[in-house]
């Protein structure tokens, strides 16, 4: 199967949704991924001078870039990493260890190479792409009033949909934004239910008193809005931010160009699980680069049906863990297709190696 046969849908632009009726109904008509081009890789892997399945999930790795890409070979030859920053208004309870002035630093750091996804971008060979959402004018506290209008979730779903370079080979997104565990969090108890301190994590470093304050703020303000959360996409506008609907515009871009989504930590996977609680089919295209040492990452994750490629005690976020995820890809590929088959090798293909 040839590369050139795959590139079709990528040079038709997207279109910004105009509400959130286009978006749902969007997400229940998805393209599929090309299991001819999966198929082609699960042929080649059967002929390496390995014994079957000794790679592990470095095989699975190399079919999944080959059926989202469209083509086989695959290639991860234009990576990109996309890192979008917000503010969010439930800061103002005192639920994080910095203040909000730290996102937008943080975005000054990133676009002058200064900070750990840079360099782990630069080490995969990425194009990273940092998207700053409205920094000024933070989303509404979710205590008090729904986080965005249905235009504002919009404008930063478009946002994210428009981050995405059409010619990636696979898409690393992540975050920035002071306040974005609580608000993942919230978004996990209000989509999947339980004790909101099981979805609570320490973020970025809070106290056990404040981690109890942020456990009861996030019951009481999924609470206040139970009764408007119909879906994902709901749940979103209501207790998200900018930054997550962005990361899940990004998430829905990559499905309709033809581009395998390597997720990142928890607030990345919150991202997704909004979109696949309005189309459950929405996430097929997507792998988890680690395990968050959060603690609601790994019981979303289970919900999802998601199994992390590493587990490496990261809580960061930034993407730097589905940058992880994408060299580990890049090296699996590598593997593919530079290994002589049996009878490249003169090897026997019945013989133990």
């Amino acid at each position: 199967m040839s590369a050139a046969n795959s590139l079709s849908s990528r040079q038709v632009p997207i279109p910004p949704f105009e509400n959130l009726a286009a978006l749902r109904e969007a997400l229940m008509r998805l393209p599929q991924g090309d299991a001819r081009a999966a198929d082609a890789a699960a042929a080649r892997d059967g002929m390496l001078t390995k014994p079957p399945g000794s790679l592990g999930r470095l095989e699975e790795i190399v079919a999944w870039l080959a059926r989202w890409q469209g083509r086989y070979p695959p290639v991860m030859d234009q990576p990109q990493t996309c890192v979008f920053a917000g503010n969010h208004g439930i800061a103002e309870a005192g639920i994080s260890a910095y203040p909000q002035v730290v996102t937008e630093q943080m975005v000054l750091n990133f676009e002058r190479g200064g900070a750990a996804i840079n360099q782990l971008s630069a080490e995969l060979g990425a194009r990273m792409t940092v998207v700053p959402l409205e920094l000024d004018r933070p989303v509404r506290n979710f205590l008090h009033a729904p986080a965005m209008t249905e235009a504002e979730s919009l404008a930063a779903f478009n946002a994210g949909m428009r981050a995405v370079r059409p010619d990636g080979s696979v898409l690393c997104p992540g975050e920035m934004g002071i306040g974005n565990t609580t608000s993942a969090s919230a978004l996990c108890l209000a989509l999947l239910g339980g004790p909101a301190v099981e979805w609570c994590g320490r973020g970025s470093g809070v106290s056990s008193d404040v981690l109890q304050r942020k456990a009861q703020i996030i019951s009481e303000g999924v609470e206040r809005h139970r009764e408007s959360i119909g879906d994902g996409l709901d749940a979103l506008r209501i207790l998200g931010g900018r930054e997550i609907a962005a990361m899940a515009g990004a998430i829905l871009a990559a499905r309709l160009l033809a581009i395998p989504v390597m997720l990142d930590g928890f607030i990345c996977s919150v991202a997704a699980l909004a979109l696949h609680c309005s189309g459950p089919d929405s996430l097929a295209h997507c792998m988890v680069g680690h395990a968050s040492m959060e603690p609601g990452h790994r019981r979303l994750l289970a919900h999802l049906g998601l199994r992390p490629l590493l587990d490496l005690d990261l809580r960061l976020g930034e993407g730097t863990g589905a940058v992880l995820g994408a060299i580990l890809a890049k090296a699996a590929l590598r593997c593919h297709l530079g290994m002589a088959t049996f009878a490249e090798a003169g090897v026997d293909s019945g013989t133990a190696v």
